[in-house]
């Protein structure tokens, strides 16, 4: 028979030890100074040399006693902090493990049905390219999937080229759309020039590059509107550069702002398997920033009212390689 969840809640075991060595040294001070009135009462009684008897040093006793005690508290809460966040390690893996194998599972299975159409009927050649299209869509739904663990793999372990050149940002992010325009046939990306010259900035085109592959398809993906739509504007001072990449997407709630950078973090519970994505994307974008110097935040006014990512860039800013 299974014991109640309360029962063996580590918060519950935790506050129950604090309580019980609380409680042991209240004790123990307890008795030591009535054992103390004790022997002062058999000391004045019997006229007993008082040095003999007590010890002079009560206070300093007890001093030590407490900070022994205090240390052994620290030592407890630092043992519970850590299984604390170890579990919510474990839980943050486990849902990553349960997203992603779904993510891989139903591309897969798509393909699986495709391929066993094709080879029991003959289809007409428009039946033919709709599925073809569709099978496209999977593999490029794997091809995302294995790419970002691959490329976690890669800036964890800092084997990334240590390249880092001059660039100029708008000319980046136009190159970039060219080149991967397929990917966002059903979005609409603006890119608005600021008023006053860009300055360059030194870049990691290639993390560069992964890090707008990772912003910009989050934010076509997690959109119910018609036509997804991300604004991207600079504001540009004397000593910085913000990037603000605006969409028209879902939102987030308030208190998940702070999460949604941790690496395996997805909104909502890791039991519902609706949930798209992997948990790895806005990690990848966080480290990436983080490896140019760059601070990331994310703002929404809750569900359905969009999200807004702002990259503060230091105009210059020294780039360890």
């Amino acid at each position: 028979m299974n014991s109640p969840r309360w029962v063996i809640h580590p918060i519950l075991i935790f506050l129950l030890s604090i309580a019980a060595l609380g409680l042991s040294l209240f004790l123990y001070i307890y008795w030591y100074m009535e054992a103390n009135i004790g022997l002062r009462s058999v000391i004045e009684r019997f006229n007993l040399d008082r040095d003999q008897v007590l010890a002079s040093q009560t206070w300093m006793v007890i001093l030590v006693l407490s900070l022994l005690v205090g240390i052994i508290l620290m030592g407890i809460f630092g043992i519970f902090v850590y299984g604390q966040k170890t579990l919510q390690l474990y839980r943050l893996q486990n849902n990553f493990i349960n997203s992603f194998t779904h993510e891989l599972k139903t591309p897969v299975t798509s393909l699986k049905l495709f391929l066993q159409t094709f080879s029991k009927h003959e289809l007409a050649r428009a039946d033919q390219l709709k599925y073809i299209q569709f099978m496209i869509s999977d593999v490029t739904r794997l091809t995302e999937n294995i790419n970002r663990i691959l490329n976690l793999a890669r800036i964890e372990s800092k084997s990334y080229a240590n390249e880092f050149v001059d660039t100029d940002l708008i000319t980046a992010m136009n190159l970039f759309m060219d080149n991967n325009k397929h990917l966002f046939q059903n979005g609409n990306i603006r890119i608005h020039p600021p008023e006053g010259e860009l300055p360059t900035v030194r870049v990691n085109l290639p993390l560069f590059d992964m890090m707008l592959m990772n912003l910009l398809t989050n934010a076509v993906k997690y959109n119910n509107s018609p036509q997804p739509t991300v604004d991207v504007g600079f504001e540009i001072y004397p000593r910085k550069l913000i990037i603000r990449f605006a969409d028209n997407g879902i939102g987030i709630e308030k208190k998940e702002l702070r999460k949604i950078f941790r690496k395996f973090y997805q909104v909502g519970r890791a039991e519902d398997m609706s949930a798209k994505g992997s948990g790895l994307g806005l990690y990848l974008v966080q480290s990436i920033a983080r490896i140019h110097k760059w601070k990331v935040e994310a703002h929404s006014q809750g569900i359905g009212k969009g999200s807004t990512f702002s990259f503060t860039l230091p105009v210059n800013a020294k780039i360890e390689t």
